[in-house]
């Protein structure tokens, strides 16, 4: 991806050299559709960063002020529909509640619907993640589904699966361009 700035960020691809703040925000996520993704150690964040590092799919949010990584947004084309993305964002939260989000999620928005020229994006939120639900809602995205007992990420003390019910949101890019002229 091209590096695109905002108001107060700047979103790249991410580098090796992330590793640090990679580990600051996914040792213990948040939100638990990132549980897959949690790293254990500062070794496996190394790993991961390089990773990410050779793909467009995550991108790196920088504070531009300070140049510090914030968090990451990504957006993932469907195999078999190229200018359809499944797309969503992870922050560290100790940047949470400032707007980071919803300012990287726009200029995503603008890079997928132009640069790409992405047709249709969609995000998979948990009910429980309200910042996120807000966030598609001011994002203009609307509410397709909700999802009951949807999918399990995390087991009760028994080994029993903890079923979380999801909610799944979506922009067409026609919406998106009705919405840049209000």
């Amino acid at each position: 991806m091209k590096t695109q700035e905002t108001d107060r960020l700047i979103l790249r691809n991410f580098r090796k050299d992330d590793a640090d703040g990679l580990y600051a925000y996914l040792h213990m996520p948040t939100a638990s559709c990132f549980l897959s993704l949690r790293l254990d150690n500062p070794l496996k964040a190394n790993d991961e960063a390089e990773k990410r590092s050779k793909s467009d799919d995550y991108i790196a949010v920088c504070e531009k002020s300070s140049g510090k990584l914030i968090g990451d947004v990504f957006a993932v084309a469907e195999k078999h529909d190229k200018d359809v993305f499944a797309i969503g964002w992870n922050f560290n939260p100790d940047f949470q509640g400032h707007g980071f989000a919803s300012e990287a999620a726009r200029a995503l928005l603008t890079y997928l619907f132009t640069a790409q020229n992405a047709r249709r994006l969609y995000a998979y939120v948990e009910d429980t993640n309200t910042p996120s639900e807000s966030l598609c809602q001011k994002l203009g995205m609307r509410k397709e589904g909700h999802f009951i007992e949807f999918v399990s990420f995390k087991n009760d003390e028994t080994g029993t699966p903890i079923y979380e019910n999801t909610m799944q949101y979506a922009l067409l890019k026609r919406e998106w361009e009705s919405q840049q002229t209000t």
